[in-house]
């Protein structure tokens, strides 16, 4: 038994070291749930937790293809060429954000069915290319109406390509990419399970949303391409109906801003050197903020760049905070900022599901609670709200694929845009009322000791969701 203890104890000190050497000499920024969560269960069950570590636990990533063919620090690669004016234009440079452009003919989509029309017109207006990101890519009627429309642009000479996130790949049905690829669409796998290249880098799913067609009209939001996302499956099963989700169209610059990430991503991907992106002038002249900018999160990026903005936002509020998430499992930073904002007067409208995932839902009745006392009014969505979206004051509303999880805030690649144009603020700001509307208020109850227990399990893996 002395002997047992022994080897154990090696076998863990040999991890926690290695874990150290990783994290503090490559000076990997870990969030400190995640260190503590990896710390003690190195120490108590080392077998398990190093073979995980070595396949799991990298959160960013040091270096990125560029098109020169050499090896750039993203630090270098994302650094914006313009000046900042103001306070916000400050903390976007030093995120490394581009700055923010003009956007035309903004659509936010009001159900499933304008989304997908908007999605279809978006595929149709492409004369050149079309890029397509997505965590999902269903097996399903949405796959197959949206499969077709892709090979006939194909068959007709747009360069199309497609990149599925290899994890979400198998998430509902296993679709067949043949036909695709027989047309001449290019389908990639965005790090799969199963390839050695990315050995290490197997957490790293990349969860933006994002058609691009030409460089020049992007479709985005919180839709991955599957039926219940587009209101197609009413008459199915109660399980199986439509989810509420959130998603809008437009042309511009920003468009063009996307199609160099979507670039990097594919190269990514590929291990390839990214392909050049269709010329195009961005207006970068007036330095004020103007309508919209990208704010892109995720091993590729230095910072937490949404994690930060959600942070600061809640800081610098004055009068309102609209939050619609499926998953509210903040870290302790966020929450206190929230509960701070609160507490000082701001309004705050906190909007999820009645019931989203089972480990997701008993991660969340702690920060319920907590913020319920600092005066939170937390609105439970009668089914699925897909939907990702904050609104702060008349000054910014941030929409697109992130979550208001760990795993999406300090662990996926994800895509949000912040729009600053105030009538646009107010129209996303209308949609979340209206779901609002539809929702009960949340009433806290007292926990026995055994949910408060589970409830601290699962919070300690929280950063994992």
């Amino acid at each position: 038994m002395t002997a047992w203890f022994d080897v154990h104890g090696v076998i863990a000190l040999l991890g926690l070291i290695l874990y150290a050497i990783d994290s503090h000499t490559r000076r990997k920024r870990r969030h400190p749930s995640a260190s503590i969560a990896w710390f003690v269960s190195l120490l108590l069950l080392p077998y398990v937790a190093f073979p995980l570590y070595l396949f799991f636990g990298r959160r960013k990533i040091d270096t990125t293809l560029h098109a020169d063919g050499t090896e750039k620090t993203v630090a270098a690669l994302k650094k914006p060429s313009y000046q900042p004016t103001t306070g916000d234009e400050n903390l976007a440079i030093a995120l490394g954000l581009q700055q923010a452009v003009e956007i035309q003919n903004l659509t936010i989509h009001h159900n499933g069915m304008q989304a997908l029309q908007a999605l279809e017109a978006c595929i149709a207006s492409a004369k050149e290319t079309l890029d397509i990101c997505t965590f999902i890519f269903g097996r399903d009627v949405a796959g197959y109406r949206i499969s077709q429309l892709l090979k006939e642009r194909a068959k007709q000479g747009v360069k199309i390509r497609l990149l599925v996130d290899g994890l979400g790949y198998f998430y509902e049905g296993v679709p067949s990419f043949k036909e695709l690829r027989d047309a001449g669409v290019k389908v990639v796998l965005f790090a799969s399970p199963f390839q050695l290249s990315f050995f290490g880098k197997t957490n790293m799913r990349i969860h933006r949303k994002l058609v691009i067609a030409d460089s020049s009209r992007m479709w985005s939001g919180g839709r991955n391409l599957t039926a219940k996302y587009f209101e197609l499956n009413k008459q199915k099963k109660k399980t199986n109906k439509s989810w509420v989700d959130l998603s809008f169209d437009l042309y511009g610059d920003l468009a063009h801003q996307a199609q160099a990430f979507f670039d990097t991503d594919c190269a990514i991907a590929t291990r390839q050197i990214p392909e050049n992106t269709i010329a195009r002038k961005v207006n970068f002249s007036n330095q004020k903020a103007l309508d919209a900018r990208l704010v892109p999160s995720g091993p590729d990026c230095v910072e937490d760049t949404i994690y930060t903005l959600l942070v600061s936002g809640c800081y610098t509020a004055k009068s309102r905070i609209l939050i619609v998430t499926p998953y509210f499992v903040p870290d302790i930073s966020l929450l206190t900022a929230l509960e701070l904002a609160a507490r000082r007067g701001v309004t705050i409208e906190l909007l999820v599901p009645v019931k989203s995932n089972f480990l997701a839902d008993i991660a969340r009745r702690v920060a319920f609670r907590d913020l319920a006392r600092a005066g939170v009014n937390i609105w439970l969505f009668p089914s699925m709200v897909h939907a990702k979206a904050f609104v702060f004051d008349e000054s910014l509303a941030l929409v697109g694929s992130a979550n208001l999880d760990e795993r999406s805030l300090f662990l996926n690649y994800e895509l949000m845009v912040a729009f600053y144009k105030t009538s646009v603020i107010q129209d996303f700001a209308s949609w979340i009322y209206r779901q609002r509307d539809k929702s009960s208020a949340y009433i806290p109850k007292q926990p026995h000791m055994l949910r408060e227990i589970s409830e601290g399990v699962v919070r300690w893996i929280a950063f994992q969701l």
